[in-house]
């Protein structure tokens, strides 16, 4: 497993983002949706990783910075043929990482509520990430939920 920078231009990255948003769709409503497409994530303020199998991709995720002291997870996701193999541990681990070398104080994140989500809410508690208050430009929203993690 090997995690490297990515500039976001394959057709596996493409179809990877893309089975994210089909999937943000399908689990979550549309207000609260804040799932990036490719464009979206393309901004100087978003680092973006993925992690390959030979020519298989198996998972991607980004970092966006918030402010010089807060990070932010986004997009974070596993290919389906590559669950349960360390993927979202691994690229976790690796922003987790990057944002103490960037001399982040905290981490956090935004996901979803229900069944569909509670697989990523399991993981993130194992890191450390405790449930907190909304952040950045959220608005209140009762399907949201807002994770920290102090650095």
């Amino acid at each position: 497993m090997l995690t490297l920078d990515d500039d976001l231009s394959g057709p596996e990255v493409a179809d990877l983002v893309g089975y994210h948003m089909r999937e943000m769709r399908a689990h979550s409503p549309e207000p609260s949706r804040h799932s990036l497409d490719l464009t979206s994530l393309r901004t100087p303020e978003i680092a973006w990783w993925t992690v390959w199998d030979g020519h298989s991709l198996m998972g991607c995720a980004a970092l966006r910075e918030v402010d010089s002291g807060h990070g932010e997870i986004k997009s974070q996701r596993t290919a389906p043929e590559h669950l349960r193999k360390g993927v979202a541990k691994a690229l976790l681990s690796h922003i987790i990482g990057v944002a103490r070398d960037r001399g982040y104080i905290r981490l956090g994140l935004e996901t979803g509520s229900g069944p569909a989500f509670d697989p990523a809410l399991a993981l993130y508690r194992r890191f450390g990430f405790k449930d907190g208050e909304m952040f950045g430009d959220y608005r209140p929203d009762p399907f949201l939920r807002f994770m920290h993690l102090d650095l």
